[in-house]
C-alpha cells in the first residue's frame, strides 16, 4: 500500500516489479487520484485506488476492514512551513502544497497517523517505509520505536541527508 500516492509513481513501480502483488494506493485528493489512475493505465498496471484521509481514524474501518498488507510505503507531507524558503521554485510552482507542507508545530502529524494505521493493517513482520524530512530523522525513528516497531533503521540519500526510515511491525 502507498499512502499519499500523488502521481502514483511508487504504487506503479511496486506493481511493475511485484507482478503477483495486490497494490493499493490512497490519497485525499481527487485530482491526484485521477493523475495516478491515468499513469497506471499508461504503465499497464493494476492498482486499487482509494480516496481517503489518513488523518481520519475511521479510514481503516471504512475502507480497509479485513485487509492486511506486507508493506506500507508513504512519502507524506513533511516540509515545515518554516522551511519553505529553502525550497526550489520549480518544486513550489509545480507541486500541490497539500502534498508538501505540514504545520511547524506538528511536523510528525502524518507519520504518527500512518504508523498507528499501519499497526493494525500491516501483517506481523510487515515493513513500514517513510520518506522523511532530513531535519527530523531522529524524531521519526523515535516515533516508530515508541509505537512498537522493531528493526527501525534510518537511511541517508546520495547527499548524505537523512531521507528514509523503515520499521517492522510486531
Amino acid at each position: 500500500m502507498d499512502i499519499g500516492t500523488g502521481s502514483g509513481c511508487i504504487a506503479i513501480t511496486l506493481a511493475k516489479h511485484l507482478k503477483n502483488a495486490s497494490v493499493y494506493a490512497l490519497d485525499i485528493s481527487n485530482k491526484a487520484l485521477e493523475v495516478a489512475k491515468t499513469n497506471a493505465e499508461l504503465n499497464a498496471v493494476d492498482i486499487t485506488f482509494v480516496k481517503g484521509d489518513i488523518l481520519n481514524k475511521s479510514t481503516k474501518k471504512l475502507l480497509f476492514t479485513d485487509l492486511e498488507f506486507d508493506v506500507i510505503i508513504s512519502n507524506p507531507p513533511y516540509v515545515r512551513v518554516q522551511e519553505k524558503a529553502l525550497m526550489k521554485s520549480n518544486v513550489l510552482d509545480n507541486e500541490p502544497h497539500l502534498a508538501l507542507f505540514v504545520e511547524d508545530n506538528n511536523p510528525l502529524l502524518f507519520y504518527k497517523a500512518i504508523s498507528e494505521f499501519a499497526k493494525t493493517t500491516l501483517k506481523a513482520n510487515g515493513t513500514l517505509y517513510f520518506e522523511i524530512n532530513e531535519f527530523l530523522g531522529k524524531e521519526t525513528v523515535d516515533l516508530l520505536k515508541q509505537n512498537g516497531y522493531y528493526s527501525v533503521k534510518l537511511k541517508q540519500d546520495i547527499f548524505g541527508k537523512d531521507r528514509m526510515v523503515k520499521g517492522k511491525n510486531n
